[in-house]
């Protein structure tokens, strides 16, 4: 199958975050087996989703990890001009949720199965997919834990989010919360009678304000935009009236962080002001939402050579997004970012991919074939 024709199927599946993917994994394990790859299906917690990962060549010897996931965001917000899980082509655009991010990736891999079936690899490829990356990261974890089974330790993960082909070095690491606050009730004539909630989450929103303020002090990394670690409260949600006591406050907060640091810690100053309220009579919840680390991958390493030689461009230094690609790390596996498409389309309506784009990361695949026929 062509390339588009690929995307075309790929995006039909509206695999949106959060949802089971059955249909989109079996298509793309019949595919893979169809094409001579070792697929292994590994289903996650939830019971209705699951990652896939398949190899061309020995299992037994070191090779690399082309890395994508399956989901894309929903596609609710106005402005779409095609139905977004129809492909709709434009001369050299294709339209649809994740053409960009990042199913534009997952069908330059697939594309290439048929080639690299044929080829006599001295290494590995591998393709690893997973999902519910948009909803933080959730279920690549488990297909890390299953990697000593499944392959020899890689020699590198390329990790295909939108960079429009140019190799990317670093990212921010990132963790997410939301604490719920609970009060009680009343008529707002008595607040003496009641427990307001909003009132009790000011403490946890200046909390969170202060700690963001003591974050842009440093320390610094100069290849980020800010080059600093940050933290936001991004939601607030409580009350039903004006004349009602609010028994009911949720708070979520977003902290980003540095290399070296870990994200979760960031928000440790906005947990002590949330557990604080609990000795004032407030029900207090906190629930880790999602977090993984930065990735920092050196200049000179090998995985940065041979990503500058694919691709035909030095890599750079660091984007603001945030991927798999620091998990990849942290489980042993150097990482590297390197995708078609932008990430300045993603999550919006009439995202959009460059068919010139798809085949520049298929020209980019094909090359880390050929390097594969060799030790």
């Amino acid at each position: 199958m062509q390339v588009i024709n690929i995307l075309e199927k790929l995006i039909s599946y509206p695999s949106v975050v959060g949802s089971a993917n059955d249909e989109i994994v079996g298509w793309i394990k019949t595919y893979l087996q169809s094409h001579g790859a070792a697929v292994t299906v590994l289903p996650g917690p939830e019971g209705d989703r699951a990652n896939v990962f398949a190899t061309f060549g020995p299992r037994d010897v070191p090779g690399y990890i082309l890395s994508g996931h399956m989901d894309v965001v929903p596609a609710g917000e106005a402005g779409w001009n095609s139905d977004p899980f129809q492909l709709h082509r434009d001369h050299d655009a294709l339209f649809g949720r994740g053409t960009s991010d990042m199913k534009g990736f997952l069908a330059c891999a697939l594309a290439t199965a048929a080639k690299i079936s044929a080829m006599p690899l001295v290494r590995p490829i591998h393709l690893a997919f997973s999902y519910d990356e948009e909803a933080g990261c959730r279920g690549v974890p488990h297909m890390l834990a299953h990697l000593p089974q499944l392959c020899a330790p890689p020699l590198g993960a390329i990790i295909g989010e939108p960079s429009g082909m140019r190799a990317i070095l670093a990212h921010k690491g990132k963790a997410a919360a939301r604490v719920t606050i609970r009060g009680r009730s009343g008529h707002s004539s008595r607040p003496d009678l009641g427990l307001n909630a909003i009132h009790g989450a000011t403490d946890v929103l200046i909390a969170a304000r202060d700690a963001a303020a003591e974050l842009a002090k440093g320390p610094f990394e100069a290849t980020f935009e800010p080059p600093y670690s940050s933290l936001q409260v991004g939601t607030v949600r409580g009350g039903q009236a004006v004349n009602i006591i609010p028994d009911l406050c949720e708070v979520e907060f977003e902290a980003r962080a540095i290399s070296g640091i870990d994200p979760s810690n960031l928000l440790l100053p906005v947990r002590q002001a949330a557990d604080a309220l609990k000795s004032q009579g407030f029900s207090v919840d906190w629930t880790d939402m999602s977090a993984y680390p930065a990735l920092s991958l050196p200049e000179n390493a090998a995985l940065a050579a041979l990503l500058a030689r694919l691709t035909n461009n030095e890599p750079l230094a660091a984007v603001s997004y945030g991927t798999e690609a620091g998990l990849f790390q942290q489980a042993g596996v150097d990482a590297i970012i390197c995708g078609p498409g932008d990430i300045s389309r993603a999550h919006k309506a009439n995202e959009f991919i460059l068919v010139s784009e798809l085949a520049a990361c298929q020209s980019m695949i094909e090359s880390l074939a050929d390097h594969c026929l060799t030790l």
